[in-house]
């Protein structure tokens, strides 16, 4: 027995969870350099949507937040979400850029790297963890845990030890959908420590409202980190109180040694940003509450907030139940894959088609990226897709049965063709590489915004004098 290690989520999964990734940089550096003062093990601050919304949204680079929140935090590790071969796109993209963009990610601040792939494929892990070692990070490789007739403890175990293997410092059991039970954690997380030597984690999400409890019985069975929420962005579809948690195993074997007057310093900061949130209508109401067919539906929390934002502009709302219900079922028919970006968005979206189009039937609108999700695009799927299916899918199409980035070629070098009428960073060239058509809009924006405060600016012939 040991103190259980923290990792704090309110820079990155929690928002990501609760409020469609939209937390500000600017809402983050006031509480910084108190979160450095705690002694979390990590704060999870960066990846996952982050970079996205950053770019698409909020008119922020993502390059400058890792700095920025890396400035304020001296002590504690920063940790970033990685897809694998998706880095934190939506597709597959050449080793080339995921190990630059591995590197670039390292050099800017972070110091873990918690990969994962959603169809816990791992040829898709492979280019990554090696660059990942190779610029001297820690390797967390995530398994993505869900249920499904193909899916046992024995097997995730069995995967856990092929990332250790493979180079992976720390393994994390990724429930992304609050998915797994109090009594399944304590003999999931048993049967993987009797399989690795590394530290495992565990990330589980409050949605079906049994997180607290899971969390609990995993650290009985000897889990040696678990991640967490601040208590104003906690629960719901988003993670179990920090504080709540600290107070749990105060003087117990397990003693986070974590300062709860500490944690109310946080609480108040993040209360504010909450209440903002509420006001403004970021934070809806449905994923603040606990949903227990999630454990049917297997839907994350950031899925669940697109899914409700999708139907709320197709005026469908009332729609919602429905289209959950088409989740289980799309998921099914394409191998049940775990639920987690991109399949999340892939199945969610069809499931969504296949509820507010089907005049004809189901897959009468059939999505580009399902039908590379059907055909092997993204890597193997958990279970055989019935053939008739398939073919039903994406007809005479070559089924891909090889690793996919095998056959994508070097990206860089036409990327750095792209991006030099744009670039003021090496690292523009990784936005421009997994979000083209956004990340050039930003630029012309930063570029329009020096202007604006370069009282010397010409706008006529171009020249500025920053």
């Amino acid at each position: 027995m040991s103190k259980v290690l923290i990792t704090e989520t309110v820079l990155r999964d929690a928002h990501q969870s609760l409020a469609a990734t939209r937390m500000t940089t600017e809402e983050m550096v006031p509480i910084l350099d108190e979160m450095d003062k705690v002694g979390y093990y990590s704060l999870e601050a960066w990846g996952g949507a982050t970079f996205d919304s950053c770019l698409r949204f909020l008119h922020e680079d993502p390059w400058e937040r890792l700095r920025t929140i890396k400035s304020h935090v001296k002590n504690t590790k920063l940790q970033m979400l990685f897809r694998g071969q998706n880095i934190l796109g939506y597709r597959h993209y050449a080793d080339d850029v995921v190990e630059y963009f591995v590197q670039k990610s390292i050099a800017n601040g972070i110091d873990i790297i918690r990969i994962f792939d959603a169809l816990n494929d791992a040829r898709n892990l492979e280019t990554a963890i090696k660059a990942t070692i190779k610029e001297g990070g820690h390797v967390q490789a995530a398994i993505s845990y869900t249920t499904s007739p193909f899916h046992t403890n024995e097997g995730f175990a069995q995967y856990a030890k092929q990332l250790e293997e493979m180079g992976a410092n720390s393994i994390c059991i990724k429930d992304m959908s609050g998915l797994l039970k109090p009594y399944e954690a304590y003999q999931l997380v048993k049967t993987i420590k009797n399989s690795v030597k590394v530290p495992v984690h565990l990330h589980c999400h409050y949605t079906a409202g049994l997180g607290s409890m899971t969390l609990l019985k995993a650290i009985e069975a000897g889990v040696d980190g678990v991640d967490t929420a601040i208590s104003p962005l906690a629960m719901g579809t988003s993670h179990t109180p920090t504080e709540a948690l600290v107070a749990t195993l105060q003087k117990t074997p397990y003693d986070t040694g974590l300062d709860l007057a500490a944690l109310d310093v946080i609480a108040k900061h993040f209360n504010k940003i909450r209440e903002n949130y509420i006001a403004s209508g970021l934070i809806d109401p449905k994923v603040l509450k606990v949903d227990v067919n999630a454990l049917r539906y297997q839907v994350p929390g950031g899925m669940l907030s697109n899914l409700i934002s999708q139907l709320k502009m197709a005026g469908k709302l009332d729609k919602l139940d429905e289209v959950l219900e088409e989740v289980a079922n799309v998921r099914a028919d394409a191998g049940f894959p775990p639920l987690v970006t991109p399949t999340s968005q892939i199945v969610g979206t069809q499931a969504v088609n296949n509820v507010l189009f089907n005049e004809d039937g189901r897959y009468s609108r059939v999505t580009k990226e399902f039908k590379g999700l059907v055909r092997g695009e993204y890597g193997r799927c958990p279970a055989a897709i019935d053939d008739d299916f398939k073919r039903k899918i994406i007809g005479d199409d070559d089924i891909i049965d090889y690793r996919p980035a095998d056959k994508i070629a070097p990206e860089i070098d036409s990327l750095r063709e792209r991006v030099e009428p744009y670039r003021e960073q090496d690292e523009d060239l990784l936005s421009l590489a997994l979000f083209e058509q956004v990340a050039i809009k930003f630029f012309e924006w930063r570029k329009q915004q020096k202007y604006k405060l370069d009282s010397n600016a010409d706008p006529a012939n171009g020249i500025h004098t920053i």
